[in-house]
């Protein structure tokens, strides 16, 4: 990439990163051209879809998520590890309004911006949840899929504004029910 269309490209993200902390995934199109002083066509010329703007807003984030599963992967306790990726998710979450809604949609659909981004989430979730599984501390009846649907469906709830000061006790009751074992695993009641 030219100089300069790499400057023009790392103004737009900077410029869509304050529009969407603004107002969510519902961002304008329109609005983050205007407000980075191009046309939309020069926005659409970068990215040709809403989903291709959020995975290059999102790629640096997810990346650093999966990488942290990675480093879940290796510690010594399985249970602890699955409990603090679901804390991570989240976080992560809650850091990025709208997002569960585009990555859920995108999970099964090897067409969208976001499919890869999601694809290394969920892969690095059910090896996470296999894990703790060959351990015998979580439970054997679900899979990949149930977990990413599970935590999707936390993420999803965390963004609505009457849910999120109970995100630390939805992580403590969806937890509870994945893991076999919760009181000597090191899930304490949360307070709501």
């Amino acid at each position: 990439m030219r100089a300069d269309a790499k400057k023009n490209y790392s103004h737009l993200l900077a410029v869509a990163r304050e529009v969407v902390t603004e107002h969510g995934v519902d961002a304008s199109m329109r609005d983050i051209a205007r407000r980075a002083g191009v046309g939309l066509a020069t926005l659409l010329r970068h990215f040709p879809t809403r989903e291709a703007l959020f995975e290059a807003l999102l790629r640096t984030n997810l990346d650093a998520l999966t990488q942290r599963a990675g480093e879940l992967e290796t510690s010594d306790a399985p249970d602890e590890a699955l409990l603090s990726w679901f804390r991570e998710w989240v976080a992560f979450a809650e850091s990025h309004q709208g997002v569960v809604a585009l990555m859920a949609a995108a999970h099964t659909n090897p067409d969208s911006a976001l499919y890869a981004s999601c694809a290394a989430v969920h892969s690095a979730s059910a090896r996470l949840l296999l894990r703790a599984q060959t351990e015998g501390t979580a439970r054997s009846d679900m899979n990949g899929d149930d977990l990413f649907g599970l935590m999707s469906a936390l993420g999803w709830l965390v963004d609505l504004p009457s849910f999120a000061p109970r995100a630390n006790h939805l992580v403590h009751i969806i937890a509870s029910a994945i893991l076999t074992n919760p009181a000597s695993n090191g899930i304490r009641k949360a307070t709501c």
